[in-house]
């Protein structure tokens, strides 16, 4: 069973790398979903707990960025360098993480699955 929990955060970010006008600082209401994977419990009927679900990302992941400039965080917060590092802190915390969309607007978001990543950014 796959199990999803949707979360919304705010924050401002500058992308120092890049030439265009993300190279200024600017904010997004961001949507983050995170999938996780298990076997349904046939005493409980759950497969995991929303409610713990939604406690360990805002323990591991939203309390650090939400409302927050995420360069204080990263060198250089894409969108793919931010669900890589939800990712490594949450991964530990959440057994059977499957995947994490971020999306910065409503139309253009990221998925990440955990896979590492070469020098160049390919598989």
């Amino acid at each position: 069973m796959i199990l999803r929990v949707e979360f919304q955060f705010t924050a401002a970010h500058r992308l120092p790398y890049y030439e265009g006008p993300c190279f200024h600082t600017h904010g997004h209401n961001y949507k983050l979903l995170v999938f996780a994977e298990g076997p349904v419990d046939p005493k409980t009927g759950l497969s995991i707990d929303f409610l713990e679900v939604k406690k360990l990302v805002h323990e591991h992941v939203l309390r650090d960025i939400d409302h927050n400039d995420l360069n204080q965080v990263l060198d250089n917060p894409t969108a793919e360098n931010v669900v890589m590092w939800m990712w490594d802190r949450l991964e530990p915390q959440l057994p059977g993480l499957k995947e994490m969309q971020l999306y910065e607007t409503n139309d253009s978001g990221v998925i990440y699955r955990g896979e590492p990543l070469g020098e160049n950014g390919s598989n």
